[in-house]
Formats: C-alpha cells, structure tokens, sequence
C-alpha cells in the first residue's frame, strides 16, 4: 500500500503466465483476471493495468496475440480498468500478464492479519485448475470440457470483495500458484492462529477428483504439497483430497475469515454478488500456524 493522501491509498500487483488453455481470448481473459485478483484481495479498486508480453514473433501470428489482448481488454472492461498500454519482448514461449495499480481507502483494506480464534473460513470458489489445466496440456482432457473451469478462472473477485468489504471480513487472501493450504499458512501466519478445516466441505470442480486420482498433479502442486508438510491430516482424510488441497490455482477464489455472527451475512453478500461456489471449509484456531485438517 502506498499512501498518497489521508483517505487515499495505491495498491499494485504483478502477475504472468504461460499458456494454460488452448484459446487465446480465454487465456488472456484467465491471464487478467488472475492478475486482477490480488487488487480484490485487498479490497482495492482496479484503475489501470500495464500489459505484459512475451511471444515468439517468428513461431507465432501477431493476430493470435490479437486475440489474446481481445479477452483480456472484455475483462478489463469488466472490471472498470483501463489498459494504458505494456511492454512485449521476443520470446521462445509465449507469456501474458499484467501489472495493475488499484485505489483503496487505507482504513477499508483487507489483510491476511486479521483472523481470530473462532472466525469461520470461506472460500469463494471451487478447487481443481491447475489439476485440469494440467490433463488438457497432457491430452487426457479436450477443452470442451474446461468450459465450467474457464468460467470461473474468468470470473472477476471483485463481488466476493464487496461482501468482504459489506459484512466486515477480519482478514482476506485470495488462492492462486500456492495452493488452498499454502495461502491459507500465509493467513494464519500473519494473524497468529491456527486452523482445522473441512475437506469434504471444500468445493471443488467437476472431473477433478477422478484426475487427480490418475495421478494427474502439476508440478507447482506437487512443491505445494512438500510445502505442506507440517499439515496434520486426520487418518481418514482421503489422497486425493490432499492433492486438491494443495493444487497450484490459477484465479482462484478469495478465503475470508469471518466472525461467526456475520457469517450469515457474507453468505447472503456472496450469494447476491453470484459468486461461483461460497462454502464454509473450517474455522480458525487458536494454535498459531498449525493446520488441522479433517473428513
């Protein structure tokens, strides 16, 4: 957060990747709203965002970075933000991103150092994209069948900051490259307490399960999964579940903290905002840093 003026305050925030879908548009349409999600992590408002470009001019047309550009400007749109220009470079793989600078009220922003012992957990959308991102680029998964994951990955979290914002979440992150477990390890760490949660209460999509039993994992989840060693999973929680729990997302949901007596509340916020999935995956402890995680 950078200060400019009692009640006025910047936020900026970076994100790029390489593709992960085979259409362009809905790449760049991912790619914005991924980078996007940290502004609403912070209760910010988007005001403008740099383009960020890697591309093979000589591999490559320039109309498919066109088209690129196309899906993530419908989502800018979306969003209220403008796209003021970026920066390209030739590259041997393609890359797209941005940099986006956001406007919040400094005694309005959301942290992850907020959360007290008893707040209860929610988690805004449903798991699993890096999990069928990773069976598309493996060919164990046609595109057609990514439409519900390309719908929320392209769905902005600017409505689930609202009603964070609304009903007064104690603190917020959203969940993106390291995982439900490592973003929430971040949360509690900041807030000093702990956690226990729900596995069979945690959304997730559709095929996901299925995959990950087949031992279709990326590999930033399985680093995630190492990352969270110090997890104690109750007995019967089952594989599979601890691989979703630690997959790599891309545009993820925000995880709220939330007292108990505004819980209510949020979900209501959360439904008017038509949030994809809002679920209430645990609560907090009072045990610093330690996750518990149970069935």
């Amino acid at each position: 957060m950078y200060l400019i003026a009692p009640d006025r305050a910047l936020v900026a925030t970076v994100d790029f990747f390489t593709p992960i879908v085979d259409d362009p548009a809905a790449w760049g349409a991912i790619a914005a709203a991924n980078a996007l999600s940290d502004v609403y992590a912070m209760g910010a408002r988007p005001l403008f965002a740099l383009n960020l470009v890697g591309w093979p001019r000589e591999a490559l047309p320039f109309e498919l970075l066109g088209e690129v550009i196309r899906g993530a400007g419908e989502v800018a749109r979306r969003a209220g933000c403008a796209m003021v220009g970026g920066h390209s470079i030739d590259d041997a793989e393609p890359k797209f991103g941005m940099a986006v600078i956001g406007e919040v009220h400094p005694e309005r922003m959301l942290t992850n150092a907020g959360a007290r012992p008893g707040d209860l957990l929610v988690l805004t959308k449903p798991l699993g994209t890096g999990i069928l991102t990773t069976a598309l680029k493996r060919g164990e998964l046609p595109e057609v069948e990514l439409a519900e994951a390309i719908t929320v990955m392209t769905t902005l979290n600017d409505g689930a900051a609202r009603a964070a914002l609304a009903e007064g979440a104690a603190a917020a992150t959203d969940v993106t490259g390291f995982g439900l477990l490592g973003h929430l390890g971040n949360l509690l760490s900041a807030s000093g307490v702990g956690a226990r949660l729900s596995a069979g209460a945690t959304p997730v999509l559709g095929g996901v399960r299925d995959l990950a039993a087949r031992g279709v994992i990326p590999g930033g989840s399985r680093r995630n999964r190492e990352a969270a060693a110090g997890t104690a999973w109750d007995e019967v929680v089952a594989e599979v579940d601890r691989v979703i729990l630690t997959d790599a997302q891309t545009s993820g949901g925000l995880l709220l903290a939330v007292d108990a007596d505004r819980l209510e509340a949020l979900l209501a916020q959360l439904g008017v905002e038509n949030t994809p999935a809002a679920a209430v995956i645990g609560v907090c402890t009072a045990e610093p840093g330690r996750i518990q995680v149970g069935a």
